[in-house]
């Protein structure tokens, strides 16, 4: 198989994130192989894949919660240093949060490690529909709102890149359309989002670019509209996934 294409950047515009034979094995398992991703700013890039393909370990590997066995990662142009991890909000591997405090709470501890204002609590609060929720401790909110939660934490401080590692999960059909206007709000800033999913018609609905993982490999990079010319995005993704015989189930 050819390796995935890497879509061209506009000129004058750094990569927001760029990989070269980004690789992690674990013993004798190889869980991303020589990935060559590029997010280019401004966008919202879905990163597509059944469990288990190696969504997550690129994202860790990207964000420095583990080191690669080879390969390089860019950020903002630039060789990787934790000085980018201050541009950047994360929420990977679901919500994490000190379960005793409120969602206000909550926030201001992290504001506080970040040396934010309070105003930067409020307006993220407001900014997740979770104002209003002062006298609830998180442990007891339902799992949509802990999602939310988890989103306010990675939105402090207003950072130029987010990433989402399935986002989606345990939301209600308001709960996805309301992420859905908040991802595009925030790329309409010039701001970029990575999301992680293996919900292709979620990430259809609101990706501007694609990059598909099987198996540990990028199977594909690019647009949805290369991605299946035919319009049939089931069949085109286990293709490259590697379950042709699964085309035509129902992937929501």
């Amino acid at each position: 198989m050819q390796p995935a294409p890497v879509p061209q950047t506009p000129p004058g515009a750094l990569p927001v994130i760029e990989t070269r034979g980004l690789t992690k094995v674990f013993r004798r398992s190889t869980a991303v192989d020589s990935a060559d991703l590029l997010v280019r700013p401004g966008r919202v890039y879905g990163l597509l894949g059944p469990n288990g393909a190696g969504k997550s370990t690129t994202l860790k590997m990207i964000l420095g919660l583990l080191p690669p066995t080879r390969g390089e990662v860019r950020l903002f142009g630039r060789p990787w240093d934790r000085q980018a991890l201050s541009r950047i909000g994360a929420s990977v591997n679901g919500p994490s949060f000190y379960g005793h405090l409120s969602a206000r709470r909550n926030l201001m501890v992290h504001a506080h490690l970040l040396g934010l204002p309070e105003e930067e609590v409020e307006r993220t609060l407001a900014a997740v529909e979770l104002a209003g929720t002062e006298r609830k401790k998180a442990k007891t909110f339902s799992t949509g709102m802990k999602g939310r939660l988890a989103l306010a934490i990675a939105m402090l401080g207003n950072p130029d890149l987010l990433i989402l590692d399935e986002p989606q999960n345990g939301l209600d059909p308001e709960g996805i359309a309301a992420l859905r206007a908040m991802m595009r709000r925030f790329t309409d800033t010039g701001r970029t989002i990575v999301l992680s999913s293996h919900l292709l018609g979620e990430v259809a609905s609101v990706a501007d670019d694609i990059g598909l993982i099987a198996q540990g490999r990028l199977r594909y990079q690019g647009s949805l509209a290369e991605l299946a010319p035919d319009g049939d995005l089931e069949r085109a993704y286990f293709t490259l996934a590697g379950h042709p015989q699964e085309a035509g189930t129902v992937v929501s």
